[in-house]
């Protein structure tokens, strides 16, 4: 099984959910990439994730361009707020879903405000992807 998750600066949302993958089942192979990618990986990324004893650090956000010639079971997108486009992906895939949520980046405060917001959003890709991750181990429930 082969996915690829998709959104625009590949730093925050699609390294995540990435990350919870892999964390998933070891024999997916998960990747994650933007159309237009950041220089890092958003280091509150690095911190939340790392609470759930997922280790980002090693990742760098990559572009899509880099994908256009494989195969995939699974594109996802998970761009969600109104003033961004959700990347397309012209190559082959079996299926294409957008599992949309707000991009954490954006969020304003004081620190402890912006991480309690990245974990919100951490905690809704968690559920989420294991509840996709669920369906495709298991087609038929």
């Amino acid at each position: 099984m082969k996915i690829l998750i998709l959104c625009t600066g590949n730093s925050c949302r699609s390294q995540m959910a990435e990350g919870f993958l892999k964390s998933f089942d070891k024999n997916l192979a998960v990747y994650s990439a933007g159309t237009k990618p950041t220089n890092q990986v958003h280091p509150k990324v690095l911190e939340v994730m790392a609470e759930l004893d997922i280790d980002l650090s090693p990742n760098k956000p990559k572009s899509v361009n880099q994908f256009l010639e494989d195969s995939f079971d699974y594109v996802i997108t998970v761009c969600g707020g109104a003033k961004e486009s959700c990347p397309m992906f012209t190559g082959n895939v079996k299926h294409r879903l957008h599992i949309g949520f707000e991009d954490p980046a954006n969020i304003t405060g004081t620190d402890s405000e912006i991480t309690t917001e990245f974990r919100k959003i951490r905690n809704q890709i968690k559920t989420t992807f294991f509840e996709f991750y669920l369906k495709i181990e298991n087609p038929s429930n």
